[in-house]
């Protein structure tokens, strides 16, 4: 019995002893010591040599006198060894083996080959006699080479396929579109990567239905309009969109026939260079909701905005936001002299900074965390550094937390947009440029009440001044919808929502958004700031109007998640202030256009009595200081007849 207990228990040491090496050794063979791999090389070329004397002992011709076997050997290693070490051969990856460590292969096999013939000449003028024959020498050059190099490649083969077998249930089959350079980057980058996450199956041509076509051992298969059938054809999850020609319509296409067969569809950067090659695997991603805006790319007048900003000085407020920053990011391309950015929070401001950091080069930058409501230090700001133009961007802009404190959206978005306004007038700023939201439209909530007082009195400001004919600071409303991105839009709150594993929320089934992404917002607020003459209130083609709970349901199948059944939709009903539609126009304003296709000039009814909405402004501000909140309200529905609160504490005012 203990002699049967002893024997169980040696033979459990030796299958631990053998699961460890076969598991972990085996697998961690890319790191094994190089003098390992370095003895393993030495001891191919001594099997070379003893492959290279049966062969050539068969020969029937011998014209010289050789040394012996063992004498040859004993040379023949010491030079491969001399040029191992030489080239570094052994120091390679071997999991990683590449047509550079074939390179380095065949230059040490080729210069030993070379120095042993230079040998053995050398040998034969002095001495009379030969150490090798020719013949034997190249022969044994070429198996040494062609054994050293299969050793690798049968490593790596051996290495990848157990890791396949080993993460089999995690390697997700892929498709690519696209047959170009980028493509075959791609598919080659996807094949090395470790840990393996996809394995290509095939490539889809757009323009090609020859079937007999193949590439990198995988074939081409011609588009024929649904994705989705040639996917499941391979039996792939998923499909990477690699092809750079693709217009949005087709891959709107793509990804609405991929998604309804609950298709995972991923996108990757175009390949530039070299190091974008090697890190293609890196920058592939989850198609991105923005990449699904059916919206043709904006034609800007460069020439124009260039002679409103390059080489002038340039004032951004509310830098260090979704807007501001990105104004600021386009102003740079143009090369102002002086770009001075103010903001509140510091810690936003600091890391623009950072990210202005490698594009600024030497345009001075100056950066101020100041509140727009302070008068005193706007106008150090503003007196001191004498701004061209200044992009006002300041404003707070969250619906439900306006709703709770309406003293501060009128302090901020009013009062603070007059002090700059004011200043603009005073210091004969160019250009003031006001970024306005389409919530300032029959607005139903407090902060697009503030946001159209803001409008009104800087549209009447402006009418005033050239009434007066003053040597006018052009004032510039620009007006527009929701941005993909920004802080506090449904997009990224969806995309942590799913992040999380659900559930969505929206406020109703029925609510509709107009979506526009930031860099397209910005880029129409540079065209329209360089606009017009003074008084004008821009709106901005929004495009199609886009369902919430569409939205969602989209961002969830582009997860690769099924909408009810892995990511909940939750509707939690309306928020204090939310309409369930935005418009861009009241509802007696018309529109004028522009000689800008995505820009037009909304006419609104301007204010009667420049002195009387003054008188107005100052009871308003004066309310909000003293923190009178349904005062305020009270004021604010009084100068915007058209507010009317919806799910809020304030309907009651209405009545």
């Amino acid at each position: 019995m203990s002699n049967n207990q002893n024997n169980s228990s040696k033979k459990s040491v030796i299958q631990n002893i053998a699961k460890d090496f076969f598991e972990n050794r085996f697998s961690n063979l890319a790191y094994l010591p190089r003098w390992v791999i370095f003895c393993i090389d030495i001891i191919i070329v001594l099997f070379a040599s003893l492959v290279t004397y049966f062969i050539v002992t068969n020969l029937t011709y011998k014209y010289f006198d050789t040394y012996s076997v063992s004498i040859r050997y004993v040379i023949t290693i010491f030079t491969y060894a001399f040029f191992f070490f030489a080239f570094r051969t052994y120091a390679g990856i071997i999991r990683h083996s590449s047509f550079i460590d074939g390179m380095r292969l065949l230059l040490a096999t080729s210069f030993a080959f070379f120095s042993l013939v230079v040998l053995n000449y050398t040998h034969y003028f002095i001495h009379g006699t030969k150490i090798f024959l020719l013949p034997e020498l190249f022969i044994h050059s070429v198996i040494s080479f062609v054994l050293l190099f299969l050793f690798r490649i049968v490593v790596k083969f051996l290495f990848e396929t157990y890791i396949e077998l080993e993460n089999i249930d995690k390697i997700k089959k892929i498709v690519v579109f696209g047959v170009d350079a980028n493509a075959f980057a791609l598919a080659k980058a996807l094949h090395s990567e470790q840990p393996k996450r996809f394995k290509v199956v095939a490539f889809i041509e757009k323009t090609s239905a020859n079937k007999t076509k193949q590439v990198l051992g995988l074939p081409i298969v011609g588009f024929k309009g649904n994705a989705a059938v040639i996917i499941r054809k391979f039996n792939a999850s998923g499909i990477i969109l690699s092809d750079s020609s693709l217009t949005k319509s087709e891959q709107l296409k793509i990804v609405d026939d991929c998604l309804e067969h609950q298709y995972q569809v991923l996108s990757t950067q175009t390949v530039k260079n070299w190091e974008d090659q090697k890190n293609i695997t890196k920058s592939i991603r989850q198609f991105d909701i923005k990449d699904l805006l059916e919206r043709q790319p904006i034609e800007l007048h460069n020439q124009i905005i260039s002679g409103q900003i390059s080489g002038k000085t340039i004032m951004v407020t509310g830098a260090a936001g979704s807007i501001g920053s990105e104004i600021v990011q386009q102003v740079l391309d143009f090369k102002p002299s002086k770009l001075v950015v103010v903001d509140q929070a510091e810690t936003p401001l600091h890391q623009l900074g950072l990210l202005i950091e490698p594009i600024i080069k030497n345009i001075p930058y100056l950066s101020f965390v100041a509140d727009i409501k302070d008068a005193f230090m706007m106008e150090q700001i503003i007196g001191t550094h004498q701004p061209d133009v200044i992009y006002h961007a300041a404003a707070y802009k969250h619906v439900p937390l306006m709703e709770l404190n309406p003293y501060q959206a009128v302090l901020t978005n009013v009062y603070g947009t007059k002090i700059i306004a004011d200043l603009a007038l005073k210091y004969k700023v160019s250009s003031f440029v006001m970024v306005s939201t389409d919530k300032a439209v029959n607005p139903s909530n407090v902060m697009g009440a503030s946001k159209r007082i803001a409008e009104m009195y800087v549209q009447s400001l402006s009418m005033n001044a050239q009434a007066k004919q003053l040597e006018s600071t052009k004032f510039i409303t620009t007006r527009f919808g929701n941005v993909l991105g920004s802080n506090g839009s449904v997009v990224p709150l969806f995309t942590k929502q799913i992040q999380e594993g659900g559930p969505i929320t929206i406020t109703h089934p029925d609510i509709i958004r107009y979506f526009m992404t930031i860099p397209e917002a910005c880029q129409l607020v540079l065209e329209a700031g360089s606009m017009g003459n003074g008084g004008e209130i821009y709106i901005f083609d929004m495009g199609e109007p886009v369902r919430i709970i569409d939205l969602a349901y989209k961002m969830i199948r582009l997860a690769g998640f099924t909408p009810e059944e892995d990511i909940k939709i939750e509707v939690v009903g309306l928020r204090p202030g939310e309409k369930l539609y935005e418009e861009l126009l009241n509802d007696v304003a018309k529109t004028l256009p522009t000689h800008h296709e995505k820009i037009m000039i909304a006419q609104e009814v301007s204010v009667a009595n420049f002195d009387d909405f003054l008188n107005q402004l100052q009871r308003l501000v004066q309310s909000a200081k003293e923190m009178k909140s349904e005062e305020t309200v009270v004021l604010m529905k009084k100068i915007v007849p058209e507010f009317k609160s919806k799910n809020s504490e304030f309907e009651r005012l209405d009545h």
